[in-house]
């Protein structure tokens, strides 16, 4: 099935509930003036549906394979990525000294979206470039800079990121890659990474890695780690490419989805050890690594959101076709009716829509807030965006890809039998989606981030500044009195109030009861979605009265105050008095 932007809604949202407007006014995104916005999303809207969507399902059945050591990506891979690349794309968001366009995060996520919708498996391996962008310019030497940023900026050369390694996936204390200095700048680098995104392949002349590893002397721990460039082929003085460095691709995984996307294996050091040059300083490579890892996740919410629209259009275009049954108020004798009269289907399919746009709006409100917390000149307000995104990033990474999980099977359950066969591509979506909510940091661990880290910042009091802004959002729809809000005021009323108990509980708790704490904190990061992206989705429907599409956001609002936003109370519930039958179930497990 073919695959549509949703570029109004997209714009709507980043103009009403992200902020877009606001930074504009603000004077913090002067080069977006003038109708910038909308001619990128139009543009990219264009080569998404054109070139890379129709590629999605022959990447799915052709996957990526290795042979001789080489990894070869699906037909027709490797030329859209080079009309990509091209076409600017790539260029977006990179430092305008090393020929980026420098646009901000809230543009460039809009674009991510569509390139993940269009093509899964395709946009995983950019958006990593993007991040090894970030890491090199904030955190590399001169050296590494001039070498290596251009070349990643354009899209001529891509990047990856090498955490994982066969005992130490979310524990990195277990990290044994090694680092050696050889005594003239650069270090040698050994070991076996795995799970590695795009760890070869031959879309590009070479691949930048940046890579985890511990010197001889480093302390034990995460103390211990340095953060290492090594590139595929090593670069001469002149810019041109030179000799093969010491690593290559040992192997590839054979996974539920993604397919074509080549996930490596890497050996590093066969002939003595890769050539690796520092990023950062010694035994700090985790904080540089991080630069990488917040953008990722970022990046992986925006891919939850991307996938959940793919396969919300695709069950409502099977919806509209499939006759199935007759409608209720169908005269006798009447043909079959198209399945999406039917309220069970038309409640799924609202449900998919909702909880899409729910998760959107969370994604795009982070990206903003990281924006602000880089363009922002008053160091009070770039604090307090810096908070701001740091709150938002656990909950949209994992509330997005949990929502992509879902609205991808409730796709198939639309489409009946016809979903659970592959000929109809509905299956996909799912394989597809599953590992958003296992990769950069499982969902689990945002939630633990979430509670332990991200609560306590300026003394919970910016938590609290988000939770008075959804509490002004409920105000606001309570002012309207629009009967086509039904109980939306209630139901996120409740839930605003279900979230600032369940924080207070929380701010009181972790100090003195960490285990009671942490048992709540996967429930605690579902309740703050609810009401962020509830919240978010009224504001939206609010600001579109009077418009075109001003019906169906405000039906769409509704229908998530009053069926997703509905389950605050208890799960207010489930963090404030749930604890025992977490710790109680120990029993159960015992040898």
């Amino acid at each position: 099935m073919s695959y549509r932007a949703p570029v109004e809604d997209i714009l709507a949202t980043m103009r009403h509930v992200a902020g877009l407007d606001a930074l504009l006014a603000d004077g913090l995104a002067p080069e977006l003036e003038d109708g910038v916005t909308e001619a990128v999303l139009e543009e990219a809207a264009k080569f998404a549906g054109d070139v890379l969507s129709p590629l999605n399902r022959i990447g799915d059945q052709h996957g990526s394979t290795l042979k001789d050591g080489v990894v070869t990506t699906p037909p027709g891979w490797k030329e859209a990525y080079h009309a990509w690349a091209q076409g600017g794309w790539n260029a977006l968001p990179g430092p305008e000294a090393y020929g980026g366009q420098g646009l901000p995060n809230l543009v460039q996520s809009a674009c991510t979206e569509m390139w993940n919708s269009a093509a899964f498996a395709f946009a995983l391996g950019p958006l990593l470039t993007v991040g090894a962008i970030e890491a090199v310019h904030a955190h590399g030497s001169d050296h590494l800079k001039e070498t290596y940023l251009a070349k990643l900026v354009s899209g001529e050369w891509m990047g990856t990121m090498n955490l994982t390694e066969p005992q130490a996936g979310s524990d990195l204390n277990a990290l044994r890659a090694k680092a050696e200095r050889a005594g003239d700048g650069t270090y040698k680098i050994t070991g076996q990474k795995i799970f590695i995104t795009y760890g070869e392949h031959e879309m590009t002349e070479n691949i930048v890695h940046l890579v985890l590893a511990r010197l001889p002397d480093a302390p034990p721990g995460t103390r211990g780690i340095s953060l290492f460039l090594v590139p595929k082929y090593l670069v001469n003085g002149d810019g041109s490419l030179g000799e093969r460095n010491d690593v290559r691709c040992s192997g590839i995984e054979h996974k539920l989805g993604i397919h074509a996307s080549p996930t490596c294996s890497m050996a590093y050091g066969d002939k003595g050890g890769a050539i690796g040059w520092l990023i950062g300083e010694e035994n700090r490579g985790l904080a540089c690594m991080f630069t990488m890892m917040n953008n990722a996740r970022l990046n992986v919410a925006i891919q939850g959101v991307a996938i959940a629209e793919r396969a919300y259009q695709q069950a409502l275009a099977f919806a509209q076709e499939r006759r199935q049954g007759i409608a209720l108020d169908a005269p006798k004798g009447a043909p079959m009716s198209p399945i999406i009269v039917h309220p069970d289907i038309r409640r799924m399919l609202m449900e998919m829509r909702a909880k899409t746009q729910g998760a959107r709006a969370l994604a795009l409100m982070l990206a903003a807030a990281l924006d602000r917390s880089h363009r922002e000149t008053d160091p009070a307000r770039r604090k307090a965006a810096a908070e701001r995104a740091a709150i938002l990033t656990p909950v949209a990474k994992a509330y997005a890809t949990d929502i992509g999980v879902e609205v991808a099977s409730t796709g198939i359950q639309v489409h009946g039998g016809m979903g659970y066969v592959e000929e109809t591509g509905a299956a996909q979506h799912l394989r597809d989606a599953r590992i958003a909510t296992i990769y950069e940091g499982t969902n689990g661990i945002q939630a633990i981030d979430l509670v332990l880290r991200k609560l306590p910042l300026s003394n919970g009091e910016a938590v609290q500044a988000l939770i008075d802004e959804m509490r002004g959002v409920v105000a606001a729809v309570r002012e309207a009195n629009t009967p086509g809000f039904g109980q939306a005021a209630a139901r996120l009323g409740a839930a605003v109030d279900s979230l600032e108990h369940a924080t207070r509980w929380m701010l009181a708790t972790m100090g003195v009861d960490q285990a009671s704490a942490l048992a709540g904190a996967t429930p605690y990061l579902k309740l703050f979605a609810l009401a962020q992206g509830g919240t978010g989705l009224a504001k939206k429907a609010l600001a579109l009265r009077g418009e075109d599409a001003g019906a169906a956001a405000l039906a769409t609002a509704r229908f998530f105050a009053e069926h997703n936003a509905a389950e605050a109370p208890g799960l207010e519930l489930a963090v404030t008095e749930g604890a025992g039958a977490v710790e109680d179930s120990a029993a159960v497990f015992a040898a």
